[in-house]
């Protein structure tokens, strides 16, 4: 058994400085792209897009690896070594070191060049990083805790996104990112980070997985999942995992384009020390919220979550005054965190037991696969025919408009309307939380 100590240690050090390296990528490699290499939002699309699908496969494959071999502390050490490496690598990737190995290329042409050698080096980062959080430390994650908590642990969990995005926010307020050496910098940090957090894991992380069951070939493992006979015995596991899809599918329709929405279209160069007490504020909700759905259940906390995102949406696509958009942006990262830790704690409780591994890809296709390719595309859309300007080498880039934030209400609404399906489903399933609480 792991001690608490060591535990809570490992949830927070994996947690955080796994996301902080999410959010780079997440929010800011598409910033690096727009500002070095004047990518355009179908670039950026693609790029968000390639990177779900390398993700989705990634966790199929390695967490039903995690569960046959029953080393997940080995897999996630090692993947977050090869993680850091990748990250540092993107240092390499700028115009000046593009230009001095193709001499012959012009602007244009670089540009493209650039773009693309990012693209293929995200998607072989995500493979390392989902193979080490998203297969490795979820599943860990599962093995560690069960039912009577999980709600309070997940809220920690949840709410470490957003307290990576403080940590980036805060740090990269001294970087002008529009400038080459910034983001060297950046990456050398960030790799820096996630290889020594890899170092800590040796000595704190504990497999306390044991697989006693009978093992099926590797490739039946991976296809467990997608049997139909287990999707008829977990039927309010795969609605739940459908809900988060869509409820995903709205936070992808504007994340993508966020950090670009605050510096281009409002002009708030300042916008991390207005976002700053938005995201500590959402944070320390999140914390507290995951105890909600301990009491409460999946339907009650899902509805409330959602109706803070919705709410933020409506403020942000309403108004653009600067206290607006921190109330805005507050309810919709204490909504997006609230909803994440719900539906994060409902999946792992309806995870069938010794089987976290080979769920963790159904996870990822409703958190990552599904939302990354279809939210970003609705974004890229929705902004077709976004403001254009001409920047000082000739080429042009879009502005982001409120717009993303109406599209991103529309699936939202998609998905509180899905709860009351799965209220019914809820109803039917013995020990289920909900039933007392229906009850009450």
């Amino acid at each position: 058994m792991q001690s608490k100590k060591k535990f809570y240690t490992a949830l927070v050090l994996f947690g955080l400085i796994g996301q902080v390296a999410w959010v780079v990528e997440n929010m800011y490699l598409n910033v690096f792209i727009y500002q070095l290499f004047r990518a355009s939002a179908s670039d950026i699309s693609l790029m968000v897009a390639a990177s779900a699908v390398c993700a989705t496969v990634t966790t199929v494959l390695i967490g039903a690896l995690s569960d046959r071999i029953g080393k997940r502390k080995a897999i996630l050490v090692g993947g977050y070594l090869l993680w850091g490496i990748s990250i540092l690598a993107f240092a390499l990737i700028t115009p000046t070191t593009l230009a001095r190995l193709f001499p012959a290329l012009g602007v244009t042409a670089l540009s493209a060049l650039g773009v693309t050698l990012v693209i293929l080096l995200d998607c072989l980062m995500t493979f390392f990083g989902s193979s080490a959080n998203d297969a490795a430390f979820n599943a860990w994650l599962t093995d560690a805790t069960d039912e009577g908590g999980r709600g309070a642990v997940e809220g920690i969990n949840a709410m470490m996104p957003l307290v990576a995005i403080l940590v980036v926010f805060g740090g990269f307020m001294s970087f002008d990112l529009a400038l080459e050496t910034s983001w060297r910098v950046i990456f050398l940090i960030i790799g820096a980070a996630v290889l020594i957090t890899a170092v800590i894991g040796i000595f704190c992380v504990e497999d306390t997985y044991k697989n006693t069951e009978e093992k099926e070939s590797y490739f039946s493992e991976i296809l467990y999942g997608f049997r139909p006979a287990v999707m008829k015995k977990n039927t309010a596991l795969y609605a739940v995992l459908l809900c988060f899809a869509i409820f995903n599918i709205s936070i992808q329709i504007f994340m993508p384009y966020l950090i670009l929405y605050y510096t281009e279209a409002l002009k708030m160069d300042n916008y991390v020390l207005i976002m700053a007490p938005a995201i500590l504020l959402a944070a320390l909700f999140t914390f507290f919220y995951g105890r909600v759905y301990d009491r409460i259940g999946f339907v009650k906390s899902s509805y409330i979550s959602l109706a803070l995102l919705l709410s933020g949406y409506a403020l942000l696509f309403l108004f653009k005054q600067t206290a607006l958009v921190f109330i805005g942006s507050l309810l919709m990262m204490c909504g997006y965190l609230a909803g994440m830790a719900v539906f994060g704690a409902c999946i792992r409780d309806k995870t069938p037991h010794g089987m976290a591994g080979r769920f963790q890809g159904l996870r990822i296709i409703g958190q990552v696969l599904i939302p990354g390719v279809i939210g970003p595309a609705i974004g890229a859309r929705v902004l077709k025919n976004a403001e254009l300007v001409i920047n000082n080498d000739g080429t042009t880039s879009f502005i982001p408009n409120e717009n993303i934030f109406l599209a991103a209400a529309v699936a939202a609404a998609f998905a509180l309307g899905l709860i009351v399906f799965i209220k019914k489903i809820l109803k039917g399933i013995p020990l289920e939380k909900e039933i007392q609480t229906e009850k009450n």
